[in-house]
């Protein structure tokens, strides 16, 4: 994706002649100009000439850099009319310089180095007529190119460096507008995000698969709780018949929150919400606007005290804002020893720096157009620090910080905005809580899933005529799991086990034995047996035990 996008850029801004090649494309070097050449030529080319016919060579263009040179000097005349903002103000001799040709190597270290060097060799030949711009997909370091190239041929090159995103900003990227986001009202308790950051830090640093995960959940999410259509109704609509009817009313009687809720009211207001269907809705709307609302404040708020105390030494809330958006919605942040910490440290800040860091703030709560009397307060307060002045500062900075931190933030507004988004009546109606469930299907072991498989098919494929009794074989199994189930059977050794014991057991359960032998090739594939050198049908075990 990312160098999909840098070939859109290059050919929108640019230039249009831009390519892109897989080492595995490119064993040869003449295969790599043949990639080159027909991503630029947008036709076929030849490898081999003396292998062509008379009249494929008159559709084909010869493989060979000079060719393309050939076909650059035609292809430029017609460039005024792609790029004629580029290019009004240019000559023909300046136009070749305008326009280079761009190609990419995606996967640098992959490349053979041998047939690296010989086609930037070939290429600096061309250098008068031929423009060339590599871009090498470098994975460990700009280092790489010294180990692969020779100096004779790096010399050749005029090296910059530049970095992409990395992955960790991308997933930032993802946080800031799917996660913590208010329009998306399907949201996931701090179990399920640790879970896939775990597997995100800890597996392969895929935010794809991090997004796949994000639509798992949600999946996931509308199908376990009938509830879930809740979060998704406009305001307008949200207690229709169809949505709430009697049974999804006791359904929210049974949610915990709803519980906690009922607890906490008058006698007389528990019994209505215990027996009254109708007075069930009317609350349950009301409950529905304030969650709608808590999401409103809380996430500009949570931007604030970020933007507070990222820049202070050693984090104590976290670099990132997703790991202050855990710590927020799964505790009392306030009543932490991280949070005095941060305090601390902020009461102590020079003026300009606390100055800097709460007009941060007061652009958020600009941008989002909302607690404007939390605006009002911390602008006042900006007004203030800049009007210190004399001998007196220090002191009265003190002062005036304390006070502030202690008192507006600390006492009212983080306690107000981020209290945590279970003690929220309703909360399970948009957020998603099954860490188990989520860890067991993407962080799964193969060849436990594999066994499990084999062992038990009836639960992956849901026949009933694979239904059997505990140790039995059904000859409706597919053939994989019947060989598995005996290779089981065949004791703790299976070195000298032959196939012909086994063949004869699969001939009664109807298999004949090119289905044996194929069986037994995927249970080598899969690993859990291998050929021995004793005899040409002896197999080794190379797994013990079964599920």
């Amino acid at each position: 994706m990312t160098f999909r996008s840098l070939c859109n850029l290059l050919q929108d801004s640019v230039t249009p002649f831009v390519v892109s090649v897989h080492a595995k494309e490119c064993a040869a070097v003449k295969l790599l100009i043949q990639k080159v050449l027909e991503q630029l030529m947008g036709r076929g080319v030849s490898v081999d000439e003396e292998q062509e016919d008379d009249t494929a060579l008159l559709q084909r263009t010869q493989c060979t850099i000079s060719a393309l040179c050939q076909w650059y000097k035609t292809v430029t005349k017609k460039c005024t009319q792609v790029f004629p903002q580029r290019t009004e103000s240019l000559t023909n001799s300046d136009l070749p310089q305008s326009l280079p040709v761009v190609v990419i190597f995606k996967d640098f270290e992959a490349f053979n180095s041998q047939v690296l060097q010989d086609f930037i060799l070939i290429c600096s030949r061309y250098t008068q007529e031929l423009p060339f711009i590599f871009i090498f997909g470098i994975a460990t370091s700009p280092s790489a190119i010294q180990h692969r190239l020779p100096h004779s041929v790096s010399s050749l090159l005029c090296i910059e460096v530049f970095h992409s995103l990395s992955c960790t900003q991308h997933l930032a990227s993802v946080f800031d507008k799917l996660i913590l986001n208010s329009q998306f009202p399907f949201k996931l308790s701090s179990r399920v995000i640790q879970v896939l950051v775990g597997i995100f830090l800890y597996h392969d640093f895929s935010v794809q698969n991090f997004v796949k995960g994000l639509q798992f959940s949600m999946l996931e999410h509308f199908k376990s709780q009938p509830l879930s259509m809740l979060c998704c109704q406009k305001q307008e609509a949200l207690l229709s018949a169809k949505t709430l009817s009697k049974k999804n009313v006791e359904r929210i009687r049974h949610l915990p929150s709803f519980m906690r809720y009922v607890e906490t009211q008058e006698p007389q207001e528990q019994v209505q919400l215990l027996t009254n269907d109708e007075h069930v809705k009317e609350v349950c709307q009301q409950l529905l606007k304030n969650l709608h609302k808590y999401h409103k404040n809380y996430y500009p708020i949570l931007q604030c005290l970020h933007s507070l105390t990222s820049s202070l030494p050693k984090f104590p809330l976290g670099k990132h804002i997703r790991e202050l958006h855990v710590s927020c919605i799964e505790k009392n942040l306030w009543e932490t020893e991280e949070y005095d910490s941060a305090l601390q440290l902020l009461r102590i800040l020079a003026k300009d720096e606390l100055v800097a860091a709460l007009r941060k703030c007061a652009e958020i709560l600009k941008s989002t157009k909302i607690l404007q009397n939390v605006l009002q307060q911390l602008e006042d307060f900006i007004g203030r620090l800049e009007a210190l002045e004399g001998k007196s500062e220090t002191v009265l900075l003190a002062s005036l910080t304390k006070s502030f931190m202690q008192y507006k933030i600390s006492g009212s507004l983080f306690r107000e905005y981020l209290t945590p988004a279970e003690l929220q009546p309703l909360n399970e109606v948009c957020y998603y809580n099954s860490s188990g469930v989520l860890r067991q299907r993407l962080n799964v072991t193969p060849r436990t899933s594999i066994q499990a498989a084999l062992s038990h098919p009836f639960y992956y494929l849901q026949n009933e005529s694979l239904k059997t009794d505990a140790g039995t074989i059904s000859s409706a199994a597919p053939d994989l799991c019947i060989v598995y189930k005996l290779h089981l059977e065949c004791g703790l050794s299976f070195s000298n086990i032959v196939y012909k014991p086994i063949f004869l057991i699969c001939i009664v359960l109807n298999i004949d034995s090119a289905r044996f032998i194929q069986a037994v090739s995927e249970m080598e594939f899969l690993g859990f047996i291998k050929s021995t050198k004793q005899k040409t049908d002896h197999v080794a075990r190379l797994t013990w035990g079964g599920c």
